[in-house]
């Protein structure tokens, strides 16, 4: 499973800006050194680490004024490109920027990352200045409202929230809302007033709800995107908890994690599915789900 931090500590700093620099500016004969400028200080910083710790993708957030915030720098290690990081780095970073009451996120693209931020929902504002290469580039720009988070086929999760909501009314009662959707990454929050007890924290029962409906929306998504169709339930799930849920309650599914069959439904079989979903606390890890579902072939409605 992949997962944003926040770099804190000294070897965590100086892997982040060695990482910017081998990808964003060595391969100009930029030396080591040239990464960084005068606001990174003041700035929101986001990485990803992979298993042995290395660095797989990287990203900045600094504000321009009260409303307005820049991203910059976002890397991905050229062998993790695909699977979604920089989608993840960026809703990070705007989930700063929202946190701060930013109305409007800028970012300066070359034209090879035109295509990517355009699916994070930025639009070409104009011509920006060259970088330090010499390259032309484009200003993008995003006006942030509680609707339009990185979702991939938005039509599609409106109609998976709207699924939700009608056929599992509590899961309305309890805040659980469809966050963002990268094709890779589900990720679903809640409302930690509506699931609260009596120790301020959340319902242990509520956090296994939340997890539960955030594989089965995983899996609904990935049945649109391959055409197929199927009765989705929950056969078997086990929830380690690692700490109360006291601020933000989240959960991400990583396509990474998910083993399916789904080439057995394909011939009108039903399929096993097992996957598991990540709950956080804000940025902090929560707990593991681990489940298995089981989907069972239907009629596909053209």
């Amino acid at each position: 499973m992949y997962r944003v931090i926040t770099p804190e500590t000294e070897e965590e700093f100086e892997k982040y800006f060695t990482f910017r620099w081998q990808m964003l500016r060595k391969p100009w004969n930029y030396p080591l050194g040239s990464e960084r400028d005068e606001y990174e200080q003041v700035s929101h910083h986001r990485m990803i680490l992979g298993p042995d710790k290395s660095v797989l993708a990287i990203g900045r957030l600094h504000f321009n004024t009260s409303e307005e915030a820049q991203i910059r720098h976002i890397a991905v290690s050229a062998n993790q490109q695909g699977k979604g990081l920089g989608k993840l780095i960026v809703s990070a970073l705007e989930g700063v920027a929202r946190h701060e009451n930013v109305v409007r996120l800028v970012t300066s693209s070359r034209e090879s990352s035109l295509e990517f931020f355009a699916s994070c929902g930025y639009s070409v504002a104009g011509e920006s200045s060259a970088d330090l290469t010499g390259l032309q580039r484009q200003l993008m720009t995003k006006q942030l409202n509680e609707l339009n988070a990185i979702m991939l086929h938005p039509k599609w999760c409106k109609a998976l929230q709207a699924l939700w909501y009608d056929t599992i009314p509590i899961s309305e009662q309890m805040g659980i809302k469809l966050f963002q959707y990268s094709g890779r990454t589900l990720e679903t929050r809640a409302s930690l007033v509506k699931n609260m007890n009596l120790h301020d924290t959340m319902f242990a029962g509520s956090i296994y709800s939340q997890a539960v409906l955030t594989g089965w929306g995983m899996i609904h998504l990935q049945l649109m995107e391959k055409g197929l169709a199927g009765e989705i339930t929950l056969a078997e799930g086990s929830i380690k908890y690692a700490k109360p849920i006291t601020k933000s309650p989240r959960a991400l599914c990583n396509i990474e994690s998910v083993q399916d069959r789904f080439s057995w439904l394909a011939k009108g079989k039903k399929c096993p599915v097992k996957l598991q979903v990540d709950i956080f606390d804000g940025d902090d890890p929560a707990g593991v789900f681990k489940g298995e579902y089981w989907v069972v072939p239907v009629a596909k409605e053209s």
